[in-house]
Parts: structure tokens; C-alpha cells; sequence
């Protein structure tokens, strides 16, 4: 498989898992069939929108071909419809979003990168903005305090997998550390969730 293929890949991975968590969002919150589909579009497209906007990439790659946004679309249209069995699985909300931000943050990081990123703190943030901007318009848009900003180890394993990204390509193949640094984020993530891990959270004392 060649670098472009697998980063067409590895786009579409990311749009589905952030397209069902974006959706499977809306219906707990009871959202109508518009309300799941914007929320499944916003999830999915919203992290690419602020990468292109920083980087300078206007108008942003999501409004100039509209693939990604349709196929959302389409993907939010079935999960309406089928949530019943979908939410069977349990956490299925929490492990599409890990899927998501490990695939959107080793992008984000490539793409500052190839557009001449050499900065390790500019690469590192095109990747987070990346990896959980989608999530953050998700979370906003159905009044939840959006998962970066919790005790949760979320912003954190992007970072550290945009770090590894950074470094392990210099030494490695653009495949492998695509490969090898979307597993760091989705393990990080994946591990957190199962050993209920987390950053300390100031509290005022009564």
C-alpha cells in the first residue's frame, strides 16, 4: 500500500469513527434526524477545519470537497436509525472517539509538517487541534463540557502521539509512523478509559 492510499484510508477511518460518536452524541442528547446529522458532520469535519485555519489553508479542504461531509451525512442517517443496536456495545461512543483522535492527530500532524512545520510545538498543535477540535464542537453544541477539558487523558494522548509522530518520522517511514503512532494515541486513550486513569482536578475545599 502506498503513502497516498493509506492516508486516504486512514482520512475515511477517522470520519466514520468520529462521524458515529458525533452521532451516537445527538441521539442521547434526543436530538431530531437534522440535530444527529449536523452533530455526525460537525464531529467529523471540525478538527480538519481548524488545522486548515491555522495552517492558512482557506477555504478549509472540508468546504472545498465535500466527501467527508457527505459521507457523515450518510453515516449519521444510519446511526439515527439503528442506534437501538449500536448502543448494545457498550462504550461504543467512547471507542469511535479514540479511534478518531489517534487517525485526525497523526494528520494534523503530518499535514503542518509537509506544509513546513519544522517547529516541534507547531506540529504538536496542528495535531491536537486536529485530533480534538470536532470533538469540542461536538461537546459544545450539546452543553457538555468537552472531554479535553476533563480529568479525562484525552488532549494528553494526543500530544504525546504528536510527539512521537514528530520524531519517529525523521527516523522512520511515513507508513510506520502513521501506523505506530495512531496505536500509541488509541492504546493511551483505550487504557485510560479501561483503568479509569486521569489528571488530578482542582477543587475547592468548603
Amino acid at each position: 500500500m502506498n503513502l497516498i492510499t493509506l492516508l486516504i484510508y486512514f482520512e475515511l477511518i477517522g470520519v466514520i469513527a468520529f462521524a458515529v460518536s458525533g452521532a451516537l452524541v445527538g441521539v442521547k442528547k434526543e436530538l431530531d434526524l437534522f440535530g444527529v446529522i449536523f452533530l455526525s458532520i460537525i464531529t467529523a469535519v471540525g478538527g480538519g477545519i481548524f488545522r486548515d485555519i491555522l495552517i492558512g489553508n482557506t477555504p478549509p479542504t472540508a468546504f472545498i470537497n465535500p466527501i467527508s461531509s457527505i459521507m457523515s451525512m450518510v453515516i449519521g442517517f444510519i446511526v439515527f436509525y439503528t442506534h437501538k443496536i449500536i448502543m448494545k456495545f457498550n462504550k461504543i461512543i467512547l471507542i469511535t472517539d479514540a479511534l478518531g483522535l489517534s487517525v485526525f492527530t497523526v494528520i494534523g500532524c503530518r499535514t503542518a509538517i509537509v506544509n513546513g512545520a519544522n517547529n516541534v510545538f507547531v506540529a504538536v498543535v496542528m495535531g491536537l487541534s486536529t485530533g480534538v477540535g470536532g470533538g469540542i464542537l461536538r461537546d459544545v453544541f450539546v452543553n457538555n463540557i468537552p472531554y479535553v477539558l476533563k480529568k479525562e487523558i484525552y488532549a494528553i494522548a494526543s500530544i504525546i502521539g504528536a510527539l512521537c509522530y514528530f520524531y519517529i518520522s525523521k527516523v522512520l517511514s511515513d507508513i510506520v509512523s502513521l501506523y505506530l503512532c495512531s496505536a500509541i494515541i488509541f492504546l493511551i486513550r483505550i487504557i485510560s478509559i479501561k483503568f479509569n486513569l486521569s489528571l488530578p482536578v482542582g477543587k475547592i475545599k468548603n
